[in-house]
């Protein structure tokens, strides 16, 4: 028997083989657990405005991804042929959030894990992973970061800025400075130990200090 022989005994009559039963089982499994993952995103998402179509995407990209596996599990030639048409294709969307990358890829485990038929797996693993990430990404932390933007018309006005928000941030750092004729932009990295910012009124109640501006920030500039 010649290696063409046994090449197309193993491999090419399965070439159609698969259990119908087992595609069904897994892509309904691969839309719910797809829908418990956009679920956890949801309630985890931390950003100013939330993503519908990012959230969507997760669903599609756990059955998607399932239904490959599939294919690919049945037949090994096509397996072959799939790993090179992977190979070239590119992603080109920026991801801004880390953590949305671990929600990509989250989805795609669960649907090679689901491809794969090991389903407690896939249903087990998916309810510990989604308890974690509402445990450690919900958590509230007790200090605060933000970026302070203060507009000045002179230098003694800066140093005032720079004494009340000595008093009123834990930490302070200066990121950038804007110098101009009577004009002056200091912009600062602060951490708040509470939620109170009575410092920013005091600011700019202040003379030669125009403006003020408070903005939530996720950086990680600071130790």
């Amino acid at each position: 028997m010649s290696f063409n022989d046994i090449f197309k005994n193993s491999f090419m009559e399965r070439a159609v083989e698969f259990s119908i039963l087992d595609t069904l089982i897994s892509l309904v499994l691969a839309y719910a657990l797809g829908m418990f993952i956009y679920f956890i995103y949801k309630k985890t998402y931390q950003g100013v405005m939330f993503s519908q179509s990012f959230g969507v995407s997760l669903i599609a990209l756990t059955m998607i991804s399932t239904f490959i596996i599939l294919a690919v599990t049945s037949n090994v030639v096509l397996s072959l042929g799939m790993v090179g048409a992977l190979s070239i294709v590119r992603f080109r969307t920026a991801i801004k959030d880390p953590l949305d990358v671990v929600y990509l890829f989250w989805a795609v485990g669960v649907g090679i894990v689901l491809g794969a038929c090991m389903y407690p797996l896939a249903v087990i693993g998916s309810a510990i992973v989604g308890v974690i990430l509402l445990i450690f990404v919900r958590a509230k932390t007790p200090d605060c970061d933000y970026i302070l933007v203060v507009e000045c018309n002179n230098d003694a006005a800066e140093q005032k800025a720079a004494s009340i928000i000595k008093e009123g941030a834990k930490k302070s750092a200066i990121k950038s400075k804007t110098v101009a004729k009577g004009y002056l932009e200091v912009t600062y990295e602060i951490k708040l130990s509470g939620d109170s910012t009575e410092f920013v009124n005091k600011l700019t109640a202040t003379d030669g200090i125009e403006k003020a501006v408070l903005v939530s920030y996720n950086g990680d500039y600071m130790a």
